[in-house]
């Protein structure tokens, strides 16, 4: 888009001072008449920029204006690119936007930037595995929070029949490779799983973001509250230290180390119910011991009993 090909022009600008038309479409790989012209179209908007005749002349800011990149310092210029760096490894538009920023810093921030860039690469693809591509549906759906465009829904809430909905894209989240839309509804604020989302269709009716609006404070809210609903009850387990890691990696947050019982480490484990609750437990057979609540123990001595009745009784062959 032209716009931002000028915004890319006036911060070159300001990172050199003084640039030529040859040297402006060298950089954003354009021809030099529409360098020449995005010049001249900076100036005529009113930006301070105007052009220097002669051999050694090209276009410079009024005055010899001269800013660093939206003013930042070389430790945040560091941290901007260590977190835009990895991402540019999955996303091309990413890359090529990371190396015009690059090219627009001034020099002394330049080398530390770059090494910045290329510190981390993502590999979003688990072992065995092609990298998934990101859904279309998701690609629409950002397409309408950037736009501030209201979209029709028809959404398959679980267990539901599909309903159809206006709504207000305020912001997408991928949480462990399942996407969210956060967006405003006649009813508050909503959240929508995107793989439930049948169809998504533009109204062409505009909105206003809410001024308060955070999308990274709005998701810490769901979590927390999906975090406490999904620990609705406590179970208090018993098991040797060396194998505590491997709880917790399985369980999160939901499970928490609290002191110990002689040589034996004490944790909680939380889950909605003792179903839950003692279905995570029951592959740990007798080498973890339930305290309380007696709810988990009987629904474990259930879940050992239905294990019995079925394999119990299964022929062995040459027995």
């Amino acid at each position: 888009m032209r716009a931002d090909r000028l915004v890319a022009v006036l911060l070159l600008m300001q990172a050199r001072g003084r640039v030529t038309a040859a040297e402006v479409a060298a950089e954003l790989e354009i021809s030099v008449a529409t360098a020449r012209r995005d010049l001249e179209a900076l100036s005529t908007a009113g930006i301070p920029v105007y052009p220097q005749p002669g051999r050694n002349g090209g276009w410079q800011l009024v005055g010899g204006a001269r800013t660093d990149l939206s003013g930042l310092s070389a430790t945040e210029a560091q941290a901007l690119f260590l977190l835009v760096g990895p991402a540019a490894s999955i996303a091309p538009d990413a890359k090529a936007a990371l190396r015009k920023l690059v090219r627009a810093l001034p020099d002394t921030f330049r080398e530390h930037a770059q090494a910045a860039a290329e510190a981390v690469v993502i590999d979003p693809a688990r072992w065995g595995e092609h990298v998934k591509e990101r859904p279309e549906l998701v690609r629409r759906l950002q397409d309408a929070v950037v736009r501030r465009e209201r979209l029709r829904l028809v959404y398959s809430g679980r267990g539901r029949d599909p309903s159809e909905r206006v709504v207000e894209p305020l912001g997408l989240v991928d949480k462990d490779d399942v996407w969210y839309l956060l967006a405003g509804t006649a009813d508050g604020r909503r959240t929508f799983r995107v793989d439930r989302i049948d169809t998504a269709e533009p109204t062409g009716d505009s909105f206003e973001r809410p001024g308060d609006f955070e999308l990274s404070s709005a998701w810490a809210e769901i979590v927390e509250r999906m975090e406490e609903r999904r620990s609705g009850l406590t179970a208090t387990v018993l098991m040797d230290e060396r194998f505590v890691w491997v709880m917790r990696d399985r369980l999160g947050r939901h499970c928490e180390v609290d002191g110990t019982v002689g040589e034996r480490v004490r944790v909680r484990v939380t889950a909605p119910t003792p179903l839950m609750i003692a279905q995570h437990l029951a592959g740990w057979g007798g080498s973890i011991e339930v305290v309380d609540p007696p709810s988990v123990r009987a629904e474990l001595a259930r879940l050992g009993r239905e294990l019995t009745d079925r394999y119990a009784a299964v022929d062995h062959p040459g027995e």
